[in-house]
């Protein structure tokens, strides 16, 4: 089978090279991969020792930073080496400052990846959450260089677990320790006898206090809430399903007030937003503290923004839950309000957990929607209590990189 993997990976790199004549992702992949052992030869230096962090994407390289930026602090013999598979993660981190060398993962073929760990040579490798390359774990293996996997989560209806991924469930072996979220995926790979498991939580956790308490103070937001005499919905990476339940409601409720930050920010995004509002909305790259002070609504128009705008609502929607599956809920949960998402949230274990607490409201439509808001707004008390249970959540599940690094053999 592991045969078949191979070439299903060699397939796959070929055809990617075909698509990346047509396809900008694609070709910027195969480009990146392609300066991947042209970097490794120029900025790995062969007398340091290399920790090797992997992350598929964005989403992933923010679940692992804990871990990297706690093992720069305390063990500054190491380097840090960081991979991304995806455009969306490398172009965005290329020059995160936390990592000494930082570049693509090449394809998960035998020679890609002897080529890469016999450049790289790490002492270590860290894989975050998802990634199970078959070729690069069992080459780790062979060659004795330990492997972590961080903020795993496992389902049962994954591959491991089905009565023909036996093949693929031998590659968790692979890894000396997987730092799990939670006791049903330690139990889940008991019943399959994997026991090289400790269950810390989220490495998120630890992230979002970070981001906390480096975010940024923004006046404007302070005049535009009122300081907190409106009550104020912030509804972070919506999609055109999200804003059309919640548009309807903002236009019709003028005792509140609303911030938008959509998933895309393109111009044509922005129009239909503003097409569809019926009261005073600016964009937030506009706005100064004289010309919001009499808006009702602003429109977050640039990344990054998102985290540091959280701190002023008193509500919070997250945006995804009627497409392929919500945002990043802790970056709101945070803050201690509650929050709410649309239908699609079953692989998100906080969201779960929070709806279970009666902080967090899984929503199916606009009647849903219409009915939170309208007691959250006429009873403030209700939502200070959902609030509060947020907050606490949050709180009592940081820590996760201090469990994790007191098992690594550092």
């Amino acid at each position: 089978m592991r045969l078949l993997y191979t070439l299903a990976l060699h397939a796959y790199a070929f055809f990617a090279a075909l698509l990346s004549f047509f396809n900008r992702k694609a070709r910027m992949t195969r480009l990146g991969q392609w300066r991947t052992n042209s970097i490794l030869r120029t900025r790995i230096d062969p007398n340091e020792r290399y920790i090797w962090f992997h992350a598929a994407s964005l989403g992933e390289f923010e679940q692992g930073r804990p871990v990297m930026e706690a093992i720069r602090r305390r063990c500054p013999q190491y380097r840090i080496l960081l991979t991304f598979f995806s455009p969306s993660g490398y172009e965005v981190r290329k020059n995160y400052d936390g990592a000494d060398v930082v570049c693509y993962l090449p394809f998960d073929t035998p020679f890609r990846v002897k080529k890469f760990l016999n450049l790289a040579n790490p002492c270590m490798a860290i894989f975050i959450k998802y990634e199970f390359w078959l070729n690069y774990l069992h080459e780790l293996r062979r060659r004795k260089i330990p492997a972590y996997l961080v903020s795993a989560i496992f389902r049962r209806e994954q591959l491991f677990f089905r009565s023909y991924g036996g093949w693929y469930r031998r590659a968790l072996a692979c890894f000396d320790r997987l730092f799990v979220q939670d006791e049903r995926s330690a139990q889940l790979l008991a019943e399959h006898g994997i026991t090289n498991v400790s269950v810390c939580g989220d490495t998120r956790f630890d992230r979002v206090m970070d981001i906390r308490s480096q975010a940024r103070i923004l006046p404007v937001l302070d005049v535009f809430a009122g300081n907190g005499r409106f009550p104020l919905l912030v509804a972070g990476s919506t999609w055109p399903q999200d804003e059309d339940l919640i548009i309807p409601y903002f236009n019709s409720h003028p005792g509140i007030k609303l911030v938008i930050a959509p998933h895309e920010i393109h111009r044509e995004r922005l129009l239909d937003i503003e097409s569809k509002l019926q009261r005073p909305s600016l964009r937030l790259s506009e706005t100064n503290q004289q010309s919001v002070a009499d808006k009702d609504c602003l429109i977050v128009d640039s990344f990054g923004m998102l985290a540091s705008v959280y701190r002023y609502g008193q509500m919070a929607y997250i945006g995804g839950g009627f497409g392929h599956g919500i945002h990043n809920t802790l970056e709101a949960a945070v803050y201690g309000i509650p929050v709410f998402f649309g239908p699609r949230y079953g692989k998100f274990k906080e969201a779960k957990d929070l709806i279970a607490l009666g902080g967090a409201f899984a929503l199916t439509g606009e009647a849903a929607f219409v009915r939170l808001m309208d007691d959250f707004t006429a009873q403030p008390a209700l939502r200070q209590e959902a609030g509060a249970i947020v907050g606490e959540y949050v709180r009592q599940n940081t820590g996760v990189t201090e469990k994790i690094l007191r098992e690594i053999d550092l």
